[in-house]
Formats: structure tokens, C-alpha cells, sequence
């Protein structure tokens, strides 16, 4: 791939780490839906958003079967219909999948407008499977997740590709 001027060339990605990114994430939306705002609606799943990302970083690692699993895990920690979560993620990441070599080519604040969709299509499902099944209309909050999540996109791409930066012997004769 002929990388863009100025663009930095990464390190592999470690499985460990990504796998550990995962978890935490799972962490922290399972904090977050227990915490203080409870299961507000308009609170981000930031499994989401980090799964979308190593979907589109690391596409022959992640992809759809880590996000069903991952949405099976999320449907039986909020009690919710099972599968409900797991279609989205499994949508989401089959379009973060489709979409990631013409993604990476654009800078980071535009990759979050373009991610916007993958997490309105994502929320909109998992809301379209809810209501089906019976359940109540959250409330139109339920529309600002996605933008927090796209918001979101920034800092975990920051936070994310932080090890792949670092050179692993750097000197004067190697500027990579």
C-alpha cells in the first residue's frame, strides 16, 4: 500500500494488546451502564467504537465474529434480547471491514465524520430490534450516542496506535 506523505509507519499491532483493548472497553461499558448515569441512553458504547477501529486497523484479526461475540457478552450483561446487540456490532463491523482501506487514507477528523454512519446504523438497529421485541422508545437522547461515539473516534485512535508509534531500536542511522 503507498502510504500518504507525512503518514507515520507503524509497528504490527501485538494480538495481546488488541485483545486486551477489547476487554477493557467491554469494562468500561459494563461501568458505564452501572455507574452513575445508569443505562441512559445517550451514553457511547465505547465497545463499539473500539471495535469499529481494529476492524478497520487490523481487518484479518477482528471482524465479524469478535464483534458477535463481544454482542452476545453485551446482550447478556444488560439482560437484553439476545442478539439484539450482536446484530449491531456484527453489521457495524462488517461495514468498519468494507470500508477500512479507503478510510485510512483520509486524516483522523474526517475518518470520524465517515465512522458516523457505522454507529447510527449500529444504534438504529439495536433500537429497531428492541422495539419488535416489545420494548419502550428510550427517548430521542437515544440519537446523540453516535455523535458521542464519532466524537469518541479521535481519542481512541490517539490512545490506540500510542504502541505502534514507538521505534523499537531508534538511533541517527534509522530515522524509521
Amino acid at each position: 500500500m503507498i502510504m500518504r506523505p507525512g503518514q507515520q509507519l507503524l509497528l504490527p499491532a501485538n494480538p495481546l494488546f488488541i485483545w486486551v483493548s477489547l476487554i477493557a472497553a467491554l469494562a468500561m461499558n459494563m461501568l458505564l451502564n452501572m455507574g452513575l448515569f445508569g443505562r441512559a441512553a445517550w451514553v457511547p458504547d465505547v465497545l463499539a467504537v473500539v471495535i469499529v477501529f481494529w476492524c478497520v486497523h487490523q481487518p484479518l484479526r477482528i471482524g465479524v465474529g469478535t464483534a458477535f461475540f463481544f454482542g452476545l457478552v453485551m446482550d447478556v450483561h444488560q439482560g437484553a434480547l439476545l442478539g439484539q446487540h450482536a446484530l449491531a456490532y456484527t453489521a457495524m463491523a462488517f461495514g468498519a471491514t468494507a470500508m477500512h482501506r479507503r478510510l485510512l487514507w483520509f486524516p483522523v477528523p474526517q475518518q470520524a465524520i465517515q465512522v458516523l454512519p457505522l454507529f447510527a446504523v449500529a444504534t438504529l438497529l439495536a433500537l429497531v430490534v428492541r422495539l419488535l421485541a416489545g420494548g419502550s422508545f428510550p427517548g430521542w437522547n437515544h440519537l446523540l450516542a453516535p455523535l458521542i461515539e464519532s466524537m469518541l473516534w479521535p481519542v481512541v485512535t490517539v490512545l490506540l496506535l500510542a504502541p505502534q508509534r514507538r521505534a523499537p531500536n531508534p538511533d541517527d542511522n534509522r530515522p524509521l
